[in-house]
């Protein structure tokens, strides 16, 4: 079994930056796609970032620039450095893997999250 746990979260100033970090437990191979989403109280879950097993990259367009996603995959770990934050980055950041099997089934995982909150 398969476990995303978040780490890196925590109060920044504006203009600060973070790293997050997601580490797989258990064995999760480079042919995931592994992304990640946001979420505030009352908004719907957004998509923050995604980066495939061939390390194709793609975000949120109002976050192109500021964020950048990246993995490594002999440590298991997928990363979200984030720069020039802003309040209206605070939320919940959650990892998310997935990946389609030859005979077509799926699987995915989800972490639990980590709070981000940008305030002075």
């Amino acid at each position: 079994q398969v476990q995303l746990v978040e780490s890196g979260g925590g109060l920044v100033q504006p203009g600060g930056s973070l790293r997050l970090a997601c580490a797989a437990s258990g064995s999760i191979s480079s042919l995931y796609t592994m992304r990640w989403y946001r979420q505030t109280p009352g908004k719907q879950r957004e998509l923050v970032a995604t980066i495939t097993s061939d390390s194709i990259t793609d975000y949120a367009d109002s976050l192109k620039g500021r964020f950048t996603i990246s993995r490594d995959n002999a440590k298991n770990t997928m990363y979200l450095q984030m720069n020039s934050l802003t309040p209206e980055d605070t939320a919940v950041y959650t990892c998310y893997a997935w990946r389609i099997f030859v005979n077509g089934s799926t699987r995915e995982y989800w972490g639990q999250g980590t709070q981000v909150t940008v305030a002075s």
